[in-house]
């Protein structure tokens, strides 16, 4: 069989059992999905042709991954140690996801948020290797072709980026590649995805960040940002050439902001096998942690008033995804977006005002708001105080929002208020872990967006729960890939957070502790797959096989569930 550099083998389940390589000497060393540096045997070395291009010495892996932990120790801070570990990927694929899968805990938050947002602002300055594929208006008329060119032929997942609402710090222009790059490496450390089936993508439609425009390193297209017929013209021509290349891999949108998030997504639900994970991911993390919170309290979810501060993507995901659970739970859909606040910068939510198609579902009847006489009523404080709110969540992006007043007035209204500060990185956090618990005497049940240490109350460690969509998103899409789904269902998030909440112990329900530790996500995601696949098979969207695997579901949960378990790729060398 004919072979273009190198080709993965695939046992019946989709699991890499070996790699044939049309390649010879020093070149090898060129191709990190390959390369095992050091860790090539005499054996090898003599039949590649690698004899003389590498020292005397044999490591095995577990050598290199302790060296490269001792050198990770070395860097001074986390960027440094990202950009270490960048460069590791970018010549040993397998090294580099060993060393992250050692300690996930620690390596996650270098890897993806909050130390990715820093890469993201610096990505000119930093660029050292390509990765992924860069689609900008000079080339976009040729995506197909490029598409059909990448390296990586069995591409089962893409996600991908137009580079303008990056993790709380907006528009970062070609900049955004990196969001791409750390989510697909929680793919493979959680769904156990081999990174030969990924692809980052960023869309460069140009960018309204006159800093990047300015700035003589900037690598991306030095255009103001595409909009309206163009702009949607682009995203047509990329969609319609995925959809050429990998008809059955699945598309996420990442980091897309506000209504062109949603219009995305709404057009092309049916047409790519694809789903936004700040809108639909972050609402699924969310319900996992408000449905920890009612195990708590011991409370139903339709016994709640819910505030969702910060109207953006995420923030209207998050009460889209409340809305279907309270629906599930048996209530109407107008009584469950009565229950539902937003807040943007000008107050709550109301229909007397022009807004953006997306805001409009959640959007108050002002007239039905008695205690909003005037514009200067409309206030975080007095949509608690009136409404009865007793789960406040933010993704604002505004450090320090849910101040102390604001806290005690949800505990007005409830013995346990579920205080969500959700935005990241950690600069942008509404509230500190620390006050929450100082202010109500630990009663409110907490979980933030971004890393935080443990809070000591009456001489007891809280772990702070991280409400990380990557408990969500890389179980979502295995689910997907391994059951064959066609389209991706709003049920699926659903399943996705009751998985999660499920996954909770009993010990840190306990302890008010709404988050599985990110040492779990491994299983975590195990148990979020299965139970997507579950509901795609239940939906009957299993229209198609897996894409690397010739074994048959014929949905079957428990056949799919085989699948599942066996088809994921841990980092070893073939």
């Amino acid at each position: 069989m004919e072979i273009n550099q190198y080709e993965f083998e695939y046992g019946e389940y989709g699991e890499t059992t070996g790699v044939k390589i049309n390649l010879r000497g020093f070149d090898i060393l060129r191709y990190s999905n390959i390369s095992k540096g050091t860790a090539f045997t005499v054996k090898e070395r003599r039949k590649l042709k690698l004899s003389g291009y590498l020292p005397p010495r044999v490591k095995t892996l577990e050598d290199q991954v302790k060296s490269s932990l001792a050198i990770i120790e070395q860097k001074e801070s986390d960027i440094e140690k990202f950009i270490y570990i960048r460069s590791l990927y970018d010549r040993n694929v397998v090294l580099a996801h060993a060393v992250i899968a050692s300690d996930v805990t620690k390596f996650l938050p270098i890897i993806y948020t909050p130390t990715v947002g820093l890469a993201c602002q610096r990505y000119s300055s930093m660029f050292r290797n390509a990765n992924g594929i860069h689609l900008y208006p000079g080339n976009i008329d040729f995506a197909e072709f490029i598409l059909r060119n990448y390296t990586d032929k069995d591409i089962v997942i893409a996600v991908v980026t137009d580079n303008q609402g990056i993790l709380g710090i907006g528009d970062q222009g070609a900049g955004g590649i990196p969001i791409c790059l750390g989510k697909l490496m929680l793919y493979t450390q959680g769904a156990g995805l081999a990174p030969w089936h990924c692809l980052p993508i960023s869309l460069d439609v140009g960018t309204d960040n006159q800093e990047l425009l300015d700035d003589p390193n900037y690598l991306g297209w030095r255009h103001k940002r595409l909009r309206g017929d163009e702009y949607y013209e682009f995203i047509e021509k990329f969609v319609t050439a995925f959809k050429k290349r990998f008809p059955k891999a699945l598309c996420q949108w990442e980091d897309f902001s506000k209504q062109t998030a949603f219009t995305v997504r709404d057009k092309y639900l049916k047409e790519v096998i694809s789903f936004n994970d700040d809108i639909q991911g972050t609402g699924a993390v969310a319900l996992a942690g408000i449905l920890a919170a009612m195990k708590v309290k011991k409370e139903k979810m339709t016994d709640q008033v819910y505030l969702v501060h910060g109207a953006g993507a995420g923030g209207i995901g998050i009460a889209e995804q409340i809305e279907t659970e309270l629906m599930e739970q048996g209530m109407s859909e107008a009584d469950a977006i009565a229950r539902i606040f937003t807040l943007d910068s000008k107050g709550v939510v109301t229909s007397d005002r022009d807004l953006e198609p997306y805001k409009k579902k959640f959007a108050k009847d002002p007239s039905t708001l008695s205690w909003l006489a005037t514009p200067e009523d409309n206030t975080l404080l007095n949509v608690i105080k009136n409404e009865k709110v007793t789960v406040l969540i933010g993704t604002s992006g505004q450090p320090g929002c849910f101040t102390r007043e604001v806290v005690d007035a949800v505990g007005q209204n409830t013995d346990r208020p579920a205080i969500l500060p959700l935005s990241n990185p950690t600069t942008k956090t509404e509230a500190l872990p620390k006050d929450i618990y100082e202010w109500t005497n630990g009663k409110a049940l907490v979980a933030t967006g971004s890393p935080f240490d443990p809070v000591e109350h009456n001489g007891k460690a809280y772990r702070i729960g991280q409400m990380n969509n990557a408990f969500i998103f890389p179980g979502v899409g295995l689910g997907i890939i391994a059951s064959g789904a066609s389209e991706v269902l709003p049920v699926f998030f659903s399943a996705a957070a009751h998985a999660m909440a499920g996954f909770i112990s009993e010990e840190d329900i306990e302890n008010g502790i709404l988050c599985p530790p990110l040492d779990q996500l491994k299983e975590v995601s195990l148990e979020v797959a299965k139970s997507v696949g579950a509901e795609a098979i239940k939906a009957n969207v299993t229209g198609n096989d897996c894409v690397v695997s010739s074994f048959k579901h014929n949905n079957d949960p428990e056949r799919l569930n085989t699948l599942i378990e066996n088809m994921r790729w841990n980092p070893k060398y073939n």
